[in-house]
């Protein structure tokens, strides 16, 4: 009887082994197992704080981010530090100024010209009780202040320096929030925000420079720095510490632009692959269009999209100014637009065939799309003249070549009508549009719709936007390599439910963890036949509501040739609720 209930349980566990990443395993604790040493849990805590950023700071108009002269100071005591050595202690609010020398070394000065010092670098700066500042620079109108600190880093050639912002990704995120958001969409839609813009940061990506990960601007975040954090968004910050949005175990490139119009559209028709340029790109399957009434047919003809943009129907960006609008045109109006940007849009590669400086349009017959996503977001445009036919590609060229006194299409959610006299030549053309920006993933109109006026949380307002996402922590590696065995993370939970999800490709037999300063072992189940299998084990038990720190240690009697991946997840998969 016994070796039959062996064989059925061997049975059953090979069965469970086999049931892929939906299968839920039991955690067993250990009562008092000490499961890290003190001093690895110390070292862990350490490199919470290794997870910074680098911003490269701009001058005024963000115009240039090298510089051979520049001002900085302290609001409290400023330290200075040259290859890890303190220079000078000066005192809050004195500036001192930067110069690159021809040799390459840096003068530091007072503002009446007295000198402090003549060093090689690289330099760094921190006012320990204060923020620090530039000399002269404002972000929203206010002194622009820094938590973190100042670097001082060379250009490639030697000749300028970069002056970057080191802080936190939290410090980082509270400088981010309310200069990508307005604080009045409201917390929940500010925590969506705080997500999407972790996501961002954290996610690799091929950089400008070696100097820094991103810059202060629109071309990255917009970044004002500290005298810019608001109550609220600092809230939201916080109260989504260390969450991201999650697909398939990678962090999601989390799109957002002000308004969708109604219907956001999918990556491919929107962007170009940022390698092969090609285009319409891969498609990524979390950025997908969805209409935000669902029983709205896609918009992938032109008489849908005309009639659904000629229309005001309801949508969770409805509140948006740019929600709907219309562009007209006379058709010698429209000729000398075109005749301007067909030159600098060309040199793209999305026009065919190309326009170049000197080359003129004849008499136009009418603006034709042939191709459209299913929010109606045109992926092919032909211009049609007498003679010739020009195919234009992708929404932003579209948006730039069609300006209306200077200023671009705030879409390219548009239908087109054209008018024409009783011999078939072009009158006017009228643009009939909706949303504003690239309208791919979040809408951020829609979001504070949802949070402020249909009292969503931040994580539905996520999950409609981002389809297929879980959000958690940001995936880690444990192993038996010294920079790999301990590994700690901060989260904040608004339930207390938890689950690791761990990828246990190498067979490891157990986890040690620890969960708010107590130790606890779960035995991992074991697969017959190896391969990748995912672990998930409950931890609702074992957190709070708000802040909590959790450390994974490799378990070291596994051996040196084991490894396991795993995250903290906080919120499943969407069941259906969209």
């Amino acid at each position: 009887m016994g070796k039959q209930i062996g064989l059925i349980f061997t049975l059953l566990l090979f069965l469970l082994s086999q049931t892929g990443n939906t299968m839920a395993f039991p955690s067993i604790p250990a009562a008092t197992a000490n499961i890290a040493r003190q001093a690895e849990i110390s070292d862990a805590a350490n490199l919470t704080a290794a997870e910074s950023v680098r911003v490269a700071i701009g001058d005024k108009s963000f115009a240039s981010y090298v510089y051979k002269t520049i001002g900085v100071y302290g609001t409290d005591y400023l330290d200075i530090y040259n290859d890890g050595s303190l220079v000078e202690k000066l005192p809050p609010n004195q500036n001192v100024n930067i110069t690159m020398q021809p040799d390459g070394t840096y003068k530091l000065t007072e503002d009446d010209g007295t000198e402090i010092a003549n060093v090689s670098g690289p330099l760094r700066f921190t006012s320990f009780g204060g923020c620090l500042g530039v000399k002269g620079l404002t972000r929203a109108g206010k002194p622009a202040l820094y938590h973190g600190s100042f670097e001082i880093a060379k250009t490639p050639d030697g000749k300028l320096f970069n002056l970057i912002n080191r802080l936190g990704v939290e410090e980082y995120l509270r400088g981010v929030v309310p200069n990508e958001m307005p604080v009045n969409f409201g917390l929940e839609a500010l925590k969506a925000q705080s997500v999407a813009a972790r996501n961002y940061v954290l996610s690799p990506r091929s950089k400008s420079s070696a100097n820094y990960d991103v810059v202060d601007s629109v071309a990255s975040q917009v970044y004002f720095g500290a005298n810019t954090e608001k109550d609220l968004s600092n809230r939201a910050v916080q109260e989504t510490e260390g969450l991201v949005a999650l697909y398939d175990w990678d962090l999601i490139l989390a799109q957002y632009s002000s308004t969708a119009g109604g219907y956001t559209e999918s990556y491919s028709f929107a962007f170009s692959d940022p390698l092969t340029r090609s285009f319409p790109s891969t498609e990524k399957p979390y950025l997908k269009a969805k209409p935000d009434i669902l029983s709205q047919k896609p918009l992938n003809n032109n008489e849908d999209a005309l009639e659904f943009y000629k229309s005001h129907p309801d949508a969770y960006d409805i509140r948006s100014p740019y929600y709907r609008w219309t562009r007209e045109w006379s058709a010698d109006e429209l000729k000398k637009v075109l005749e301007t940007n067909l030159v600098t849009q060309s040199q793209t590669g999305f026009v065919s065939p190309l326009f170049k400086k000197g080359d003129s349009l004849d008499d136009l017959v009418e603006l034709k799309v042939k191709r459209r996503g299913d929010s109606g977001k045109i992926v092919e445009l032909e211009i049609v003249t007498k003679n010739h036919t020009y195919k234009v590609y992708k929404e932003l060229v579209v948006r730039r070549l069609l300006t209306k006194d200077g200023k671009a299409l705030p879409s390219a959610n548009v239908a087109f009508e054209n008018a024409q006299d009783n011999e078939g030549n072009l009158v006017s053309v009228t643009a009939y549009g909706g949303g504003f920006g690239h309208g791919v993933g979040m809408s951020q109109y829609g979001a504070g719709f949802m949070g402020a006026e249909l009292n969503l949380p931040f994580d539905k307002i996520l999950q409609h936007y981002y389809t297929g996402i879980v959000i958690g922590t940001k995936p880690v590696i444990i192993s038996a390599d010294p920079s790999q065995n301990v590994v700690a993370q901060t989260f904040y939970a608004n339930k207390k439910k938890a689950s690791l999800v761990v990828d246990n490709k190498f067979q490891a037999g157990k986890l040690n963890v620890n969960i708010n300063g107590k130790d606890y072992v779960f035995e991992l189940p074991q697969s017959f036949f190896g391969g990748n299998r995912c672990v998930r084990i409950d931890i609702s038990d074992y957190i709070k509501s708000g802040r909590n720190k959790i450390t994974f240690s490799y378990p070291k009697d596994e051996g040196s040739k084991k490894a396991l991946r795993l995250f903290v997840e906080l919120v499943e998969k969407d069941v259906g609720i969209w």
